[in-house]
């Protein structure tokens, strides 16, 4: 699943940061946090490793 903004593939970065236990799960927070709990290692590094070409800031609302 690639992400839709820089921003969520920044806290999808994070994330598996954290499942890799380079991070401590304690300092996640918003975003980073929800993903760690839902998400698997495979599908956050998918989604930290989606091409930033392109890609706003921030996902738009709909």
């Amino acid at each position: 699943m690639p992400a839709k903004s820089k921003s969520q593939q920044q806290a999808a970065g994070i994330a598996l940061s954290a499942k890799e236990g380079d991070k401590k799960v304690s300092e996640l927070k918003g975003a980073s946090k929800s993903m760690y709990k839902s998400m698997s290692k495979i599908e956050l590094k998918d989604m930290a490793s989606t091409s930033r070409s392109d890609k706003p800031k921030h996902k738009k609302k709909s």
